[in-house]
């Protein structure tokens, strides 16, 4: 079997391909930035914003919101061109891909213009608070507290893993709302200023970087959040966790993707390593096909998930291996380095072995993602 797309789809590729060679930032122009991924600078800020305006920073979403009503095999194709040059449309992706998009699917006509646009705009940063101390993927564990009181929430309770928390403008806010009710159907989301009296943000390193500073603890005390910045209905926030995750879900895929692609490149002559390594990168992209066209089902996305992460984990420890104590400080080689990505290029193997952990934790563990397929795919007890 070959893929392919229509002339149709091929015709979008080639207008935003030639749109690219056009509009990039120079390297000039593209200063370097902070791992945070709520730090935008400037040229940045302008980048995206000219994608907005253009139609392509989103190009699935109405024109209002930064795209052309475009069809799911030209997302594709954007994301794919994108992919394919190394290019980030946004530094902020979990503002625009989830804080943002769970707006546009929850949230109100009011909230939309007034939070979303700003947001896919770079206007302003966005951070998801979901995961606590406690619960990180047992998202009903959490006990973030919102209380009504008159025409606000009063909010009490901490997050942490926050990434870039610490230069986000707003947080988007998993709390309980109603203590009595079952764990999964007490909970609210807030949009939460994070220039509120009362919030404190609390940076800290991982095991790869401790310099690098994207997670964050994040401290709510008697936090007074405007009952307009409920999303979605009250008590209702699971469905919306569930939308938000989808939008995490549905096109990491292509992130692990690439990274397996930079590995390929990088193997040395070990054949069975090598084969491996291209098996799992077909395997991921025919399944990541398969997802977009069954409409992304959350089941289809953990295997996506669960295969992509593990396979980038497992490839990364094997090339660790492979260099011996070499791998220990001696930088990983990957894709011609551009502008918009020179950061991944200081890496020793080690740090890309570390950093894998991340794949396999954020978005839901493997272990959330194995009990999911067990259930809704081979139809296993609980």
């Amino acid at each position: 079997m070959r893929l392919g797309s229509d002339p149709e789809v091929e015709a979008f590729r080639a207008e935003f391909s030639a749109f690219l060679d056009a509009h990039l930032p120079t390297a000039a122009e593209a200063v370097p930035r902070s791992r945070s991924s709520a730090d935008v600078p400037e040229w940045a800020r302008r980048w995206q914003r000219t994608l907005f305006d253009a139609g392509w920073l989103l190009p699935g979403n109405p024109p209002e919101f930064g795209g052309r009503n475009a069809t799911l095999p030209q997302q594709l194709a954007h994301l794919e061109e994108l992919s394919r040059r190394r290019i980030y449309h946004s530094f902020n992706p979990q503002g625009v891909g989830i804080i943002a998009a769970s707006i546009l699917t929850f949230g109100t006509d009011e909230q939309k213009r007034r939070w979303a646009v700003p947001i896919l705009r770079a206007e302003i940063t966005a951070a998801l608070g979901m995961s606590e101390p406690g619960a990180g993927s047992d998202l009903a564990g959490l006990r973030t507290r919102a209380v009504l009181d008159g025409d606000a929430f009063v909010v009490n309770g901490q997050k942490v893993w926050t990434s870039g928390a610490h230069d986000a403008d707003v947080l988007l806010t998993f709390v309980r709302t109603d203590p009595d009710a079952p764990k999964h159907k007490g909970i609210s989301v807030l949009l939460v200023p994070t220039d509120a009296p009362g919030v404190v943000r609390r940076p800290f390193g991982s095991i790869a970087d401790p310099a690098d500073l994207d997670f964050n603890e994040v401290f709510f005390t008697d936090v007074r959040v405007p009952k307009e910045n409920l999303i979605g209905e009250l008590n209702k926030g699971w469905g919306v966790a569930h939308g938000s995750l989808g939008h995490e879900r549905t096109l990491l895929w292509l992130s692990f993707a690439e990274r397996l692609e930079d590995l390929v490149r990088d193997a040395p002559s070990d054949q069975e390593w090598y084969a491996t390594l291209q098996m799992d990168l077909q395997a991921l992209r025919l399944l990541g096909y398969r997802a977009l066209g069954d409409g992304a089902d959350p089941a289809e996305l953990s295997v996506l998930k669960l295969l992509g992460s593990e396979a980038v984990q497992a490839a990364s420890l094997h090339a660790l291996e492979e260099r011996g104590a070499e791998g220990l400080a001696h930088p990983a080689r990957t894709a011609p380095p551009n502008h918009m990505n020179n950061e991944a290029f200081s890496c020793s193997w080690f740090e890309r072995y570390a950093r894998s952990f991340a794949g396999t934790i954020a978005g839901g563990t493997s272990e959330i993602q194995r009990n999911i397929i067990a259930e809704r795919v081979l139809g296993l007890p609980r």
